[in-house]
């Protein structure tokens, strides 16, 4: 009898110890299991249709107008395009990230992505695609807020992207409001640029900051800009017409190796938002785009030309 005892004592505890067993295992694997998802990946629905991109991805190229909006996320960049690459805003961070486009398969294998996103027009996707996989956007289909939270669908991170988006545009409806409570109600501004010995004026979703002027602080063009830039985007034109599109603020994207001879003559000096210093005069290359980092850079240099903060 007092070993039939012994006996069901030693397997009671065998049992015992199998089933501590059994649960150290299950909270080691639910322990385990954000790990695994952060690893793993999820379906982004893009425009083109459901695409399985990474959970976390730590390699990821652009070769579009979002670079900006990448970084500003937090997720590593391996490859960007020229113009981002040019981008003095965004220098230090792309200190050491190759520059690649869409044709440079033999480089974007080497850099070994994890994601490409890019343009709907660029080249090479079927080709890109057996590399990483590919997200393409229209640009301009989304405006530019709703274009970052995007982003930050594809990257997995959305509350962060909406985060910055309900912060910036809190503080540039702000902006909006002092300037016009110091400049009018009415306060008009004309966003210019000379590119390739061209001068262009701008609607409200072009990059250079006009996004921020036109919407998110409710500035307004002028008619004639509204007329001939606002369905494009932008508006090519002569420097002796330029008088006519001009607003109460002129905001110049300059160029330092475009032509620029315009500024030295006699139309443009006599233009009154140059002639009563109402001419802000920005740095292209880092105007361009209209990303977080970007719009962060110009929301501030906005504020200082208009307000003197």
């Amino acid at each position: 009898m007092k070993k039939m005892y012994a006996f069901l004592l030693v397997l009671a505890t065998v049992l015992f110890l199998a089933a501590c067993g059994s649960d150290n295992d299950t909270s080691s694997g639910t322990a385990e299991e954000p790990e695994a998802e952060e690893s793993g990946t999820i379906t982004y629905e893009s425009e083109n249709g459901p695409v399985e991109v990474p959970a976390n991805p730590q390699r990821v190229i652009n070769l579009a107008t979002f670079a900006g909006n990448v970084m500003a996320l937090d997720v590593p960049l391996v490859g960007v395009d020229q113009w981002a690459k040019n981008n003095p805003n965004f220098e230090e961070k792309l200190a050491d990230v190759e520059v690649v486009t869409d044709e440079d398969l033999e480089k974007i294998i080497e850099l070994d992505p994890d994601l490409i996103i890019g343009l709907s027009d660029m080249k090479n996707v079927d080709k890109l695609s057996e590399i990483a996989p590919v997200v393409t956007y229209t640009y301009g289909k989304v405006d530019y807020l709703t274009q970052h939270i995007e982003i930050g669908k594809l990257l997995n991170k959305e509350e962060e992207a909406q985060a910055w988006v309900d912060d910036f545009n809190a503080r540039a409806k702000q902006i909006g409001e002092d300037i016009k409570a110091e400049h009018g109600e009415e306060t008009t501004v004309t966003v210019i640029e000379s590119f390739d010995k061209q001068l262009y004026v701008f609607g409200d979703n072009w990059g250079r900051g006009t996004e921020i002027l036109y919407q998110a602080m409710g500035l307004t063009m002028t008619d004639k800009v509204k007329e001939m830039a606002l369905s494009d985007g932008y508006y090519a034109l002569s420097s002796e017409v330029l008088p006519e599109y001009a607003a109460d603020f002129v905001v110049w994207s300059r160029h330092g190796d475009a032509d620029n001879s315009f500024a030295e003559t006699e139309t443009f000096k006599n233009i009154p938002a140059v002639k009563e210093d109402r001419l802000l005069t920005v740095d292209a290359a880092a105007f361009y785009f209209n990303d977080p980092i970007t719009l962060d850079f110009q929301l501030d240099t906005f504020k200082d030309g208009f307000l003197g903060e």
